[in-house]
């Protein structure tokens, strides 16, 4: 339920939106799978304060999209987990601009509910049944790091393309333990119990976004981005879970 708080900070950025936009659009954002729920929520905003325009949100692996992208997809806007993967979209030469950074999100353990396997350190992970998401994709860039800086060699029985997936493996039973952002942890309710551990801290990414080039309407995307970093963005962003960025 959005506060009159969060819709007052949306009036100025969303009405605006309504005025130059006569005919009938979508604006099409690829967004990380972390950013389901906020973005979710900022996208119905958008479209409610200004009723002809549609947002059609597509949620994967910020790899994932970024592979769309560059494979021809078109959007309008994209909003990435890490800054490396959107220094990738900048070298392929997909923006439009340049990129702002918006938010930030650690990892931590995703359990069962209750903890049944008394997971209370990063070590302990050595000895359940693990999923966490792949190398190149932004939840699991720092896993190898993480290993090191504990001194265990981790042995997961799945590697996934989004974090979100990870966290299915876990709230299905398909796994005992899985690393999963914070913000997904808490977006899963009693579904999971989250174990954080130290070394998380040291693990934080740093989420951005841009516009693109194969926007078809660049101002309503800049708008959308200006919806993002600002107060409504933001408040939308602590609600569920984030950090500034």
């Amino acid at each position: 339920m959005r506060t009159a708080a969060f819709s007052a900070a949306l009036s100025g950025v969303l009405l605006l939106a309504g005025c130059d936009s006569p005919k009938p659009q979508t604006l099409v954002v690829f967004a990380a799978a972390s950013l389901t729920k906020a973005f979710t929520d900022l996208g119905g905003a958008f479209t409610d304060a200004a009723s002809d325009v549609g947002v059609e949100l597509s949620f994967a692996g910020s790899a994932d999209l970024l592979t769309q992208l560059t494979q021809g997809a078109e959007a309008d806007v994209f909003a990435s987990a890490d800054s490396a993967t959107m220094d990738k979209a900048a070298r392929a030469g997909l923006l439009a601009g340049p990129p702002v950074s918006f938010a930030s999100n650690t990892l931590t353990i995703a359990v069962a509910p209750g903890n049944p396997k008394g997971i209370k350190s990063f070590r302990d992970l050595a000895d359940v049944s693990l999923v966490v998401c792949a190398a190149q994709v932004p939840c699991g860039s720092a896993l190898p790091r993480l290993q090191t800086e504990a001194g265990v060699q981790l042995h997961p029985v799945s590697e996934e393309s989004s974090v979100t997936d990870v966290l299915n493996k876990v709230t299905s039973g398909q796994a005992d333990a899985g690393l999963v952002y914070l913000t997904d942890a808490r977006a899963a309710g009693d579904g999971v119990t989250a174990v954080p551990f130290p070394g998380a801290a040291g693990a934080a990414n740093t989420y951005q976004i841009a516009m693109l080039k194969t926007s078809r309407d660049t101002a309503l995307a800049r708008r959308f981005v200006d919806l993002v970093t600002g107060p409504a963005g933001r408040q939308a962003l602590e609600a569920a879970g984030f950090g500034r960025g």
